[in-house]
């Protein structure tokens, strides 16, 4: 997927560059700068020498050396001093910054680590949120894949009231064995007619009941997955790309989907697009059926998606951090 968190350990990650969180010497330190300049070895702070520092929110690129990465990109990020000098629009500049470098350099996979979120005392929720938000903005233009590396768990949180929310939701709805019939749930969705009424066989029959035309059944069952979303995403009026940029979904990825009929995505790739294309519920399910999938009030991961369709949340990145948070799989594909 375009975007990704994961629980890594940056310096061993196989990418085409990875992005150091550097003080403006660009001559090593603590944390990851010190942890990479070691993975690196002597020849990385040789080049570093050379680049005469750099600025807080710009960057510069070296050579990997030892590193499994062809690049590293070094960005200062800013101090936090309570949010009062801007320290925010900082940040994000530091990943446009390094992105762009990246893109220059004809890199098409790119590893962050959370940049200022540990000594340089910045808020870890709102490090996080400006990462995604930034990431997020530039790969709506541009075509990579991006990683952010968060090597200690204590270094990734997101807000501790929409965990807490999360959680109660989670508890109020988790069933650790048994969940109600999907049916049974769909009934109870505000504003959904599921349409199965049983009607009279007619006066020559009376008490006699019938099932659903023919006719009907199949109405339902004839579109496949690839077809349903294509449909929805011309009924959205949006075009291919910005529905797959805002599914997290990788360009060749849909293009499988398009070209195949029959094509089955994984779970979470179904559900990206149902998030992208901003669909209800009852709208979430069927898309789902299609793919021979159905949300249960037995998996947390499918209650957490509920959590935010309910609340009209249909923001994919701030729904993968909550995932990443409950140890979950991720939306994409």
């Amino acid at each position: 997927m375009p975007l990704e968190i994961v629980r890594s350990d940056i310096t061993a990650m196989r990418v085409d560059a990875i992005v150091n969180a550097a003080n403006e010497t660009l001559l090593g330190g603590g944390g990851v700068d010190g942890a990479i300049h070691r993975a690196a070895g002597p020849e990385l702070l040789e080049e570093c020498r050379a680049l005469g520092g750099c600025k807080t929110g710009s960057a510069k690129i070296t050579g990997g050396y030892k590193l499994p990465c062809r690049y590293v990109i070094h960005t200062p990020g800013p101090v936090w001093r309570g949010g009062i000098c801007g320290e925010r629009e900082t940040l994000a500049s530091c990943y446009r910054s390094s992105l762009e470098l990246a893109r220059e350099y004809g890199c098409e996979t790119v590893a962050f680590p959370l940049i200022s979120a540990g000594v340089y005392g910045f808020p870890k929720d709102l490090a996080l949120r400006t990462a995604i938000d930034a990431v997020s903005a530039f790969l709506l233009e541009n075509d990579m894949t991006v990683y952010i590396a968060v090597f200690d768990p204590a270094a990734y949180q997101i807000s501790t009231r929409l965990f807490s929310d999360i959680k109660e939701f989670i508890d109020d709805n988790y069933a650790a064995a048994h969940s109600q019939p999907l049916r049974s749930r769909l009934r109870n969705q505000p504003g959904l007619c599921l349409d199965v009424r049983m009607d009279r066989a007619g006066p020559s029959e009376p008490g006699v009941a019938a099932v659903p035309a023919l006719e009907e059944l199949l109405a339902r069952t004839d579109e496949s997955f690839s077809q349903s979303l294509l449909r929805r995403i011309d009924e959205k009026g949006i075009t291919d790309a910005q529905c797959y940029k805002k599914a997290n979904i990788d360009r060749k990825l849909f293009s499988k989907i398009r070209s195949d009929v029959m094509y089955k995505p994984s779970k979470p790739t179904a559900l990206a697009f149902a998030i992208a294309l901003e669909l209800s519920l009852p709208e979430t399910e069927d898309l789902l059926m299609r793919a021979g999938y159905a949300l249960s009030h037995s998996s947390k991961f499918d209650i957490i998606i509920e959590y935010f369709i309910r609340g009209g949340n249909y923001n994919i990145f701030e729904i993968n951090e909550a995932l990443f948070a409950f140890d979950q799989s991720l939306l994409g594909g």
